[in-house]
């Protein structure tokens, strides 16, 4: 039982990674048709960033581990919109240069990482509390689990009050619905682009900081390794949908655990597997639109 339970909780906990991930991926893709394949980018920067704040404040206290977050965010969440702003807003429509030029944005980034921090991954402390384990039905459960469910479900709570409650929220929304109405009725969706942009990348880079702390570590390839299971999470999801996103998470998650530990570790290879029931059974994933 106690097996059982740490594999949920540890699953839960790479959910709330996924899904900060494939949050992003699914509004860009839902509402502008981009594939981001530079979204990993996004993430890795953020992780860096909270590196930073903590080697240089300390890291075993919770303030900065608040500044590490949010610092984290703040610089996924620029670099997104620089992104959106001076590469791909002269390419709507054009998905084979959207694809090409995020493909070579993220391989430039992986290697201006490699060249400020070096290759070799760098390991992080945070506070004293991370190191220690909460009991659970006998499951000694690693403290930073709770903080990445945590964070993954006020983000999930703050994105759904944006967008049913908020102006901006509402035309995200229309536009991931029906984007040439929103265009017809005079509103200037680019706006909305940018923010969608900005929104994932602030979710990346916290996701990055919080990953960091799950993992131990921070390295260049941090985000790719995670972006690909976020890709598969958004498909399964559904493209455009937030609330499939978190359900796809939380199940490839939990299933990559279970499968490394009774399956003799062939976790990616179950979860490739249920991507492709999914595409044969229902292309449009979990919870999106259907053709």
């Amino acid at each position: 039982m106690s097996t059982v339970v740490l594999l949920l909780f540890t699953g839960l906990g790479l959910g709330a990674l996924y899904f900060l991930v494939a949050a992003g991926l699914s509004l860009i893709y839902g509402l502008m048709g981009v594939l981001n394949f530079a979204h990993g980018a996004f993430l890795t920067l953020g992780a860096f960033t909270g590196w930073e704040i903590a080697r240089r404040t300390g890291a075993d206290n919770w303030w900065t581990f608040l500044l590490s977050l949010l610092a984290g965010a703040v610089a996924g969440a620029v670099f997104a919109a620089f992104t959106e702003f001076v590469l791909i807003r002269r390419l709507y429509q054009r998905h084979i240069e959207q694809v090409l030029i995020t493909v070579g944005l993220s391989l430039a980034a992986v290697a201006l990482f490699d060249g400020i921090w070096g290759t070799d991954p760098v390991f992080i402390q945070g506070p004293a509390w991370f190191k220690e384990t909460t009991e659970i039905l006998g499951a000694r459960i690693p403290n930073d689990r709770f903080i990445c469910i945590i964070a993954a479900v006020l983000v999930l709570l703050a994105l759904v009050f944006f967008l049913k409650n908020t102006r901006y929220g509402m035309i995200i929304r229309a536009g991931v619905e029906n984007r040439s109405m929103v265009t017809a009725l005079g509103i200037d969706v680019r706006k909305a682009f940018t923010l969608v942009f900005t929104i994932g990348g602030a979710a990346a880079g916290l996701g990055g900081v919080l990953a960091s702390h799950y993992f131990g570590y921070v390295s260049p390839l941090l985000g790719g390794s995670l972006l690909i299971f976020a890709f598969i999470v958004t498909v399964i999801g559904g493209l455009g949908s937030l609330t499939g996103a978190a359900i796809a998470a939380v199940a490839v998650a939990v299933l990559q655990q279970f499968a490394n530990f009774y399956l003799g570790g062939t976790g990616d290879f179950v979860v490739v597997l249920a991507l492709a029931l999914v595409l044969l059974f229902r292309p449009s994933g979990l919870l999106g639109r259907t053709s």
